[in-house]
């Protein structure tokens, strides 16, 4: 009788907990959809789906009124709260098709050279803060697969403008210093993530892609005090794909996606603030080299640097143009150095 009990108990306790969650899944091939964001009617970023296509319920709230969903970099669907009232969304999510990397000068080299597009994003309280893209190559030593260089070809910064910028209240302040290129040091040799103690790791097969999770964190029991500012809770997600059934090697490499967490506040704020920084990688050109001489720009979150309109290429990841629908004329792009 008891052990029955125990099981009825356990079983009600796994409903409740599934059914706090809700899990997007492809419309083509019924499989999870990792990397799903859903924004708010003010252009908050309310959630943002694990490798299990899963977000938490508490996060949508019934003043957000109208959801935009967005995959890939691009809207995908409107849903109203009582369309989210369900565990199960269907979302097509062939909008934009995973880009073939180009292989060039396949002899094997010194160098190896992986070019690519990339977004990078920081969030306060959910609500962007200040957004870069451009185009970036990475190069890698052939033989232990480190990571040698990352030089930005291009790039433009967006900024927040607003009319304060008080210190001692961290949520007025602008963190475009925090933006960072995406960090894809471990691509050529992810799997020796398996052989770490102090990382959680989550695999899910599609039909195109082998996909991998990587989370770990810090200060969650005490935090971190510094200059009269207070820091907490420090979390980061990876997410990585390879071609299917590959050996997860540079030459299979398809994704990157890093998201970090981390609360902050200043010595006199009664509550912390979360910070979100989202880094994305899409490569497009892979190349062997035995010169690793490249041209290249400073990153310099001050000011954008390009020559060319490259966001205008249909495969760009450019969520600007998400953002822009939310904030118009306050996501500011930074003067062009060109």
């Amino acid at each position: 009788m008891k052990s029955q009990f125990l099981l009825f108990l356990f079983l009600s306790i796994l409903g409740f907990v599934n059914a706090q969650t809700i899990t997007f899944l492809s419309e083509k091939t019924n499989k999870p959809l990792p990397k799903v964001s859903v924004f708010g009617k003010d252009g908050s970023i309310l959630a943002y789906s694990d490798i299990d296509g899963k977000i938490e319920k508490q996060a949508l709230k019934p003043d957000q009124e109208k959801f935009q969903v967005v995959y890939n970099n691009y809207p995908v669907a409107t849903l109203s709260y009582s369309d989210l009232n369900q565990d199960v969304i269907k979302i097509i999510d062939n909008v934009r098709d995973i880009e073939t990397v180009v292989i060039k000068n396949t002899k094997p080299a010194k160098y190896i050279f992986v070019k690519g597009n990339f977004n990078s994003y920081l969030t306060v309280n959910n609500t962007v803060n200040c957004y870069a893209d451009g185009i970036v190559t990475y190069i890698f030593d052939n033989s232990t697969k480190k990571l040698k260089s990352t030089n930005v070809e291009q790039y433009r910064i967006f900024k927040i403008e607003e009319p304060q910028n008080d210190r001692k209240r961290t949520f007025t302040l602008s963190y475009d210093s925090s933006l960072q290129l995406p960090d894809i040091k471990d691509a050529g040799t992810i799997l020796d993530y398996k052989q770490k103690k102090n990382t959680r790791i989550k695999e899910l097969k599609s039909d195109k892609k082998d996909m991998m999770e990587i989370s770990g964190e810090a200060l969650q029991k005490k935090e971190f005090a510094f200059l009269g500012y207070r820091f907490f809770d420090l979390k980061s997600t990876i997410n990585i794909s390879y071609d299917k059934d590959s050996k997860k090697t540079l030459r299979d490499f398809l994704e990157f996606n890093e998201v970090a967490y981390l609360k902050v506040k200043h010595k006199s704020e009664p509550e912390y603030n979360q910070l979100i920084n989202y880094n994305n990688f899409y490569p497009t050109e892979l190349s062997f080299k035995n010169e690793k001489d490249l041209e290249k720009v400073k990153f310099d979150t001050d000011n954008s640097n390009y020559s060319t309109n490259y966001w205008q290429d249909s495969s760009f990841p450019n969520m600007q143009t998400v953002f822009s629908t939310f904030f118009q004329n306050r996501l500011k792009e930074q003067q062009n150095k060109k």
